[in-house]
């Protein structure tokens, strides 16, 4: 991107859309909706910031390690990966207490797992190349406003996506050395097929068009964090850094249904 990235760029498996989704994920033998079209604006966004070779597509779990894996070397042995995007995020919530690790369970399986699977075997190719320290290597990770602090409104999936926000962290600074680029992206909501279907509030709700443009850019300029809208940003930033006792106050599972105000379960004699 912007003359950095003058080869080709591929972009990763993914579940839920918030930016971009380009695999099929299954979840308990269904299939969980993605909106490829997503994948196309962030394509025209790059191609914006910088010459693009081409964009990679592959339909399968992100919980496939064996399967992504061999894709991915597939595709590096076609032409050098420059740019790998890892986009796993399924939005799981419990109705009740007694549904609370299944959904934490299986966040942590998709959304945490899927993107390990994407970037190391792409991180382990970067790495091998040479001249040392290597260039045209970045790899990106798809996080979430939600990631920012642990959110009432969604446990499982707000803990799955700062485990994300803080391992690409952690990841930009080890790999500095090595010359391998790592961007964390945090999107707010984000307009898609799929978002349009949600009943419940979204503020500072912004198109994919617009999303596509900003993370494109943020690549381009390899900046460690890419976080949108602002008003967003400015929020998360303001939220981490008050004390507990406030926090306690604001931090309610506010557009969903408290767990104790679920039927109760019957308990066994």
């Amino acid at each position: 991107v912007g003359g950095r990235y003058a080869g080709e760029i591929r972009d990763l498996a993914g579940a839920r859309p918030t930016v971009e989704a380009l695999g099929i994920p299954r979840l308990a033998g269904r299939d969980v909706g993605v909106d490829v079209d997503l994948v196309e604006r962030l394509a025209r966004g790059l191609a914006r910031a910088g010459p693009v070779g081409a964009v990679g597509r592959n339909e399968c779990g992100d919980h496939d390690e064996a399967g992504i894996r061999d894709w991915i070397i597939s595709c590096d042995d076609q032409r050098p990966l420059n740019l790998v995007i890892a986009n796993a995020g399924v939005a799981l919530g419990a109705t009740d207490v007694h549904g609370l690790h299944q959904a934490a369970v299986d966040s942590i399986n998709i959304n945490v797992n899927g993107v390990f699977n994407t970037i190391h075997p792409a991180l382990e190719i970067m790495s091998q190349r040479r001249p040392y320290p290597v260039k045209h290597a970045q790899v990106a990770l798809m996080s979430s406003i939600m990631g920012y602090a642990g959110m009432a409104r969604s446990p499982a999936y707000s803990s799955s996506k700062a485990t994300i926000k803080h391992y690409g962290q952690a990841l930009r600074g080890a790999l500095r050395g090595m010359g391998i680029g790592v961007s964390v992206i945090c999107p707010g909501y984000v307009s898609s097929a799929i978002t349009a279907n949600n009943t419940s509030t979204m503020p500072f709700l912004i198109s994919a068009e617009k999303a596509a443009h900003t993370i494109a850019n943020g690549l381009a300029r390899d900046k460690p964090r890419i976080t949108f809208p602002w008003q967003v940003m400015l929020i998360a930033r303001l939220v981490i850094n008050l004390p507990g006792l406030l926090i306690d106050k604001l931090n309610k599972p506010w557009g969903v249904p408290q767990l104790e105000d679920q039927p109760e379960h019957d308990t066994p004699d």
